[in-house]
Formats: structure tokens, sequence, C-alpha cells
């Protein structure tokens, strides 16, 4: 059983997370109905997501001025905001590494109120990630997760790695 409950409940914050629940709302709608038009969600969710994830990383890339340091993306990306709507922990942030712990995720929330099982819940957050993945391609990284809140672990771990400099 996913367990995924707010700490935070500053009315800003919870106004910022129900945007984001409503965005997870609108990909579990379409590829619900998708799949109800004979269409399987595998063969398209991961590449429009991603693309959505190079758009954004070449956007924060352009704003940040920082070239492909994960500094940069942080900057751009995970800010005040962010960290607290996900409730983050910042672990490492340098030009190769940025580790960052998620406590929280409005968009397992909205899949919860939407009562999809934990299985699907796995999926559309595996899917989701295709973003960050593409966000971390357009910075030269790769995006490990060893652990999210969307597969039942306590906590997302998003760990952004150079491997080759």
């Amino acid at each position: 059983m996913i367990k995924n409950e707010a700490k935070i409940k500053n009315p800003l914050i919870v106004g910022i997370r129900e945007q984001l629940e409503h965005r997870a709302l609108w990909m579990y709608l379409l590829t619900d109905e998708a799949e109800k038009h004979g269409l399987n969600r595998n063969d398209y969710v991961p590449d429009a997501i991603k693309r959505c994830g190079i758009y954004q990383g070449n956007l924060i890339k352009e704003k940040g001025g920082m070239g492909n340091s994960l500094k940069g993306l942080k900057k751009g990306l995970f800010g005040f905001f962010a960290q607290k709507v996900f409730e983050m922990d910042i672990k490492r942030c340098d030009d190769d590494h940025l580790d960052i712990d998620f406590h929280y995720c409005p968009l397992v929330k909205a899949w919860q109120k939407q009562g999809c099982s934990d299985e699907e819940i796995a999926l559309m957050c595996d899917h989701a990630m295709c973003g960050d993945r593409g966000i971390g391609e357009c910075f030269g990284c790769e995006l490990d997760l060893p652990a999210t809140i969307g597969r039942g672990d306590g906590v997302c771990k998003l760990r952004y790695i150079r491997r080759n400099k």
C-alpha cells in the first residue's frame, strides 16, 4: 500500500499541489480513455512525456545560463516552492550530481484520489518520470531512481548523474 501524506499544510503550498494534482488527473484520464479506444499507454505515454521534459529542460538551460551544470537544474527547477510542495531534501548538488529526496508527491495523491491501484500508480509514476529523464538528458545526465513513492517506497530518490565527462 502506497503511503503518501503531506506534512506541510500551508495554504499556498496546498494550492500549488492542487494544480499539480490536476495535471496528474489529466494524464490519468487521457491514458485511461486512450486504452478504452484500443491504444496501449506504453506505446506512446513515455515518449510524449519525455518530449515535454526535453522541452522543459531546454528552457531551464536557456534561462539559467549555467551550461550543463546540475547547479543550474537545481536553481531552475527545484527552488523554494518546489522544495516545499514535494517536501524535498537536497542531498547533494554539484556540477555533475544532483541528489534529491522527495517525501510527498501530489501526482501520486491525484491517482490515489481516482482510485488507481498501486500497480497503476507505479506505472503512471514511471511514465511521469520520463519527463524528469528528458530534463536530465538536456543536461547531459542520466536519472537514477533507486526508490519512488509510486512503487511504495517511503521516498522518491532522484539521482541525476553525469557519467561521462
